[in-house]
């Protein structure tokens, strides 16, 4: 069963979840703002508002160049979502095809992948990402970094999956009609996983914006004049006692955004698991 044929056999009980459907709200409304708010305007200056706090002019009020905080926020927001999502779906692909494929293999194939894996998973991140950039990582550098810092996880619950399906007949049959591993792995594994990397997208998307977040926090996120809801986080802390605008708004739409993404992915993970 494919991943959308799985969310669509799901629906129902995903309908009644009422935490899945508030964190589909949650998501639709502020992706919309990031997309449609979150363009050019954050490049622009008020030289007659410096500093000032919120305002029917200024909804977040400004920065101390003058900058509107709500446009910056908006951008910020922007970036971290693209971002978490790119690096959650790349991680969950990587992961399916290495677990499915040491699940299957087995033997010497299987050790090497999982002895890698393992390897990742006691790897410091904060040092792989000092080592490849330490001044900075582009918009790529970050969705790979994160990626493969992600996708061990669920790496290893494919695996799982997978030596359970490989004794199953479907499996056998294809064996047995000479189908390559490949083709094993592409028609008849990873179509049955489709509830469980749906929602374990779901989750690394969350895990890979609050990484990216963090990152971003202290130093290693993306490159000036560009934001993210990181940056501007660790930009508002130093005086977030004294101008609040600047720190609390990044700061509370990054928890409501991984918020809601967990909502869903923990949602979908029920709703899968029961059908």
């Amino acid at each position: 069963m494919s991943a959308p044929a799985s969310v669509t056999r799901a629906w129902p009980g995903i309908r009644r979840d009422r935490a899945v459907l508030a964190g589909l709200l949650v998501l639709g409304v502020l992706g919309l703002a990031a997309l449609t708010r979150g363009g050019d305007g954050w490049r622009e200056l008020d030289l007659t508002a410096l500093r000032e706090g919120p305002s029917a002019r200024h909804w977040f009020g400004t920065t101390g160049t003058g900058r509107d905080v709500f446009a910056l926020t908006m951008r910020g927001m922007r970036a971290s979502l693209l971002l978490g999502i790119a690096a959650g779906v790349l991680a969950t692909a990587v992961a399916a095809v290495v677990g499915a494929f040491a699940g299957l293999t087995g033997g010497l194939a299987d050790r090497i992948l999982m002895g890698a894996t393992d390897l990742l998973l006691v790897l410091p991140g904060v040092l792989l990402v000092a080592v490849v950039a330490p001044e900075g990582a582009s918009s790529a550098q970050l969705v790979l970094l994160l990626a493969v810092l992600l996708w061990p996880l669920t790496a290893r619950a494919v695996r799982a999956q997978t030596r359970s399906l490989r004794a199953r007949e479907f499996v056998l049959a294809a064996e047995y009609l000479g189908a390559s591993r490949a083709r094993i792995v592409l028609r008849h594994i990873l179509p049955n996983l489709g509830g469980l990397l749906v929602a374990d997208a779901a989750v690394n998307v969350g895990l890979a914006i609050l990484g990216e977040s963090g990152l971003a926090f202290l130093g290693f996120g993306v490159r000036p004049p560009d934001v993210s809801l990181g940056t501007l986080i660790a930009e508002g802390t130093p005086v977030a006692t004294v101008q609040p605008w600047l720190f609390l708004p990044p700061a509370l739409l990054l928890v409501a955004l991984v918020l809601a993404v967990n909502l869903v992915g923990n949602g979908l993970h029920r709703a899968l698991e029961e059908r």
